[in-house]
């Protein structure tokens, strides 16, 4: 819901409060206001400008060269709207003059003509383009001959205004009105309301005598208020009704569209408005569509119906479909000269059910849907018929043609302060309840010593005793309700440490993109010990459903690769699964298997593929290996990971490896064989198995905040030649164990084998990064522990320094 403060002032007494303390107030009150809209954003310079001349430009068919007068002077101004035009009241933004967005408007020249300003259309003021009238939306905006040159075109636009969006919960459709706000607002500053004034002239002639009202199905309908009005004339709204319905998140068309949209925020009750010649009839009937009977409504889309559809008819075919949209049959157009108002209650569940199966929502059927006060149905056709007689010239016909078999007697509630005070654990005087409740304007009546309430029908959210202890709570102030802990022996829950690591493993490998697998724990006994990180005597069922569920498994990797075959067999050819599961190890000493948790995962096809950018990547062991390596640093256990070359049997023989954590293997990664990979007719697969369990168990220490350093790293690149068999490993542990204190990072960064290196050989190159968070580091201090490194790299691994 979107509220105008400008708009809201006309009901209620705002003036000197700032929007910001406003929206804090009805926050605290229980309405949260999301944003605050500035409607100028922060423009100056806009002023109202007169069309002397136009004329079009000489060197551009789509430009007009304008003569403009601006209050002070006659400027000139090119412009290249279709519909700029002589003798038009215009916006113009003068030099100097910033937009929203930022956009500044200074002098230039256009082909030669030198132009002074901009003529403005709605949009380039940051009125959406949904929003702008039809007839301006490819063009500037005209300005009602009233404008005065030169003055301030903001206020005359209605964009000197702060709007405030609310972030409404269900209950509260009292607030999808502007009167439903004052009244909230009115209580929260202790101000009283001003309703509109409904006054107007009738006609002499009734409108039961042109109009026959017939309601079929009353438990959908149970009250119909239909007015005629005769003599309209469509045109364009005034300015101040479209400045208040754009405000408000509505588009203008006419004057009798507008109206009605008008009074459905203003009152909260929605309106229709039937061309009454397009009628035909001169009847309504209110009843149950026939099933599958069509309609096409007012967004030009047709609509097929079902038997328990409430519609509006003419008596024969449907006119509206009812709480939701009219029909294009009946819609008002330039020359309607006679037009029926409709406003009536429809049941909340009706309009529910029906929007929803035609698929169509709109501001008419969300307040139908959440129930409108039955008490405004009359007082809203009233306000329309009065608007339509003042700003449309129409001629009212006397009375209301009326179904009205709607109960819209006040829902009673009776509750005493005590109970009020025990609820809330408050000590609130009955005499500071009842004031609550008068500010509220929901009359109340201390009767022996209980507070006696007939809630308004305006809150349909008013029901039972707890609603009335909201309102006073709300009112009185949630910031004062004490804050008292519970006296109870009590016992915090919470999650183990083991838990709360489990959550933080399944967590990781599900944002690293990995799909959790939920696999049987029973396989056949060929698969039983296939990848297993430990083997010992497998547990057989005695009666097994099937041979292929025969065993308890001993990995998780058999059935992990199953599942990736059943999904590439059906064209889904990338994959990413894991699974935290049990294994069972041989017996315990009570004849069950030891059951030990493990995680796995298995990846194939591409790891990235972004067809827009034309990026792909497909799955390596580098990728794995980047997963586990993640997934243990989130554990704070990354600083003892290491991975050394295995051989594995159904394993790729150079592109496996045990994963170890400070000496000891926790698991193992690797690609599949190629021989097995074509078994299963998978692509190049690659996964991992590691003992949760053991992870898990490790104790790590608590997390401590380092700083950033203040001071300079300072970097040193090496490239080094070594045996082909040496692993980048093993040098990197040499590297860090010589490079004392200083070296704070070691990066591998290259690795080459060819032209140039001795044969059975390879080029190695690391990245060192030496840093001293307390001081900056001089060039001697590098050198000292860099010569070091490089010492240390000849001695221990036989490696020479690449020229």
């Amino acid at each position: 819901m979107l509220v105008s403060t400008k708009w809201l002032s006309d009901y209620v007494n705002i003036e000197g409060i700032a929007s910001q303390d406003l929206a804090e107030k009805i926050t605290r009150s229980g309405i949260e206001v999301d944003t605050i809209i500035d409607r100028s954003h922060g423009m100056t310079n806009v002023v109202v400008g007169y069309v002397k001349e136009c004329v079009k430009h000489p060197e551009a068919d789509k430009l007009r060269i304008c003569q403009v007068d601006v209050g002070e002077e006659v400027t000139q101004i090119i412009c290249g709207a279709p519909n700029v035009a002589e003798g038009q009241k215009v916006i113009v933004a003068r030099p100097g003059a910033v937009l929203p967005g930022n956009f500044k408007i200074k002098k230039a020249k256009l082909r030669g003509e030198e132009s002074n300003g901009m003529i403005c259309s709605l949009q380039e003021l940051a009125i959406e383009g949904k929003l702008v009238p039809k007839a301006y939306a490819e063009g500037i905006y005209v300005l009602p001959e009233t404008a005065v040159p030169g003055e301030s075109a903001l206020p005359l636009l209605g964009l000197d205004d702060q709007v405030l969006e609310f972030d409404l919960t269900p209950n509260r459709s009292d607030a999808l009105s502007m009167l439903g706000v004052a009244y909230e607002v009115g209580a929260i500053l202790s101000q009283g309301i001003e309703l509109p004034k409904i006054s107007y002239t009738e006609s002499t002639e009734k409108a039961e005598d042109v109009l026959k009202l017939r309601v079929d199905a009353i438990e959908e309908n149970p009250m119909y208020v239909a007015k005629v009005v005769k003599n309209v004339k469509i045109a364009e709204s005034p300015l101040w009704l479209q400045n208040r319905l754009m405000a408000a998140g509505v588009r203008p068309h006419n004057n009798v569209v507008d109206i009605t949209n008008f009074v459905l925020m203003e009152y909260g009750q929605p309106l229709h408005a039937f061309d009454y010649d397009r009628l035909e009839t001169g009847e309504i009937a209110v009843r149950l569509a026939e099933e599958g009977e069509k309609i096409t409504t007012l967004d030009e889309t047709e609509r097929t119906l079902k038997s328990h559809n409430l519609v509006i008819t003419n008596g024969h075919e449907p006119v509206a479909v009812a709480g939701v949209m009219g029909g294009l049959n009946s819609e008002v157009h330039d020359g309607t000269t006679t037009v029926v108002i409709e406003s009536a209650y429809f049941a909340p569940a009706s309009v529910r059910q029906t929007s929803k199966e035609i698929g169509l929502r709109s501001d008419a059927s969300t307040r139908f849907e959440k129930g409108v006060d039955p008490n405004r149905v009359i007082a809203a056709a009233e306000r329309a018929a009065q608007l339509m007689a003042e700003i449309a010239g129409g001629e009212v016909l006397a009375g209301s043609v009326i179904v009205d078999e709607l109960d819209k007697a006040p829902a009673r509630i009776t509750v005493s302060p005590d109970y009020i005070n025990n609820r809330l654990g408050m000590k609130i005087s009955l005499e500071e309840m009842l004031s609550i409740l008068d500010r509220l304007q929901i009359p109340t009546e201390a009767v022996n010593g209980k507070l006696v309430i007939d809630a308004p029908t305006r809150r349909q959210d008013l029901r039972i005793e707890e609603d009335i202890i909201e309102e006073i709570a709300r009112m009185y102030g949630y910031d004062h309700i004490p804050m008292t802990l519970p006296i109870a022996e009590s016992k915090p829950g919470g999650l183990t440490s083991y838990q709360a690591k489990r959550r933080t493993v399944r967590a990781f490998l599900e944002g690293a993109g990995l799909y959790q697998a939920l696999t049987y724990s029973l396989t056949s006994k060929e698969h039983a010990q296939q990848y297993a990180l430990e083997t010992a005597p497998v547990t057989e069922l005695l009666m097994p459903m099937s041979e292929d569920r025969s065993t308890l498994r001993q990995s998780i990797i058999p059935h992990l690769l199953e599942a990736a075959t059943y999904n590439v067999a059906r064209r889904i050819d990338s994959v990413a699964l894991y699974e935290t599961g049990s294994v069972f190890l041989g017996e315990e000493e009570d004849g069950l298997p030891q059951e030990v948790e493990h995680v796995a995962a298995v990846i194939t096809g591409k790891w990235v593929d972004h067809a827009w950018q034309g990026e792909t990547k497909p799955v390596d062991f580098f990728v794995l290996k980047g997963i586990v390596e993640g997934m243990m640093d989130s554990l704070g256990l990354s600083e003892d990971l290491s991975f050394e070359q295995a051989v594995i049997d159904g394993m790729h023989p150079g592109r496996t490896a045990n994963i170890l954590h400070n000496g000891e293997q926790i698991g193992l990664i690797g690609q599949i064989h190629p021989t097995e990979q074509k078994k299963r007719d998978l692509k190049n697969t690659y996964v991992m198995e590691m003992n949760l369990q053991k992870i898990l168990s490790i104790e790590t220490d608590e997390l401590v905040y380092v700083p950033v350093p203040r001071f300079p790293s300072i970097s040193r690149d090496i490239a080094l030649v070594v045996d082909s068999g040496t692993s980048a490993g093993a040098l990197e542990t040499v590297i860090r164990s010589a490079g004392g204190k200083l070296l704070k990072d070691v990066k591998l960064f290259d690795l080459y084998e060819g032209a140039n290196v001795e044969e059975g050989k390879k080029s190695v190159a690391f990245s060192l990064t030496y840093t001293d968070p307390e001081r900056t580091l001089t060039d001697e201090e590098v050198v000292k522990a860099h010569d070091k490194v490089l010492k240390a790299l000849t001695e221990q691994a036989g490696a020479l320094l690449r020229g």
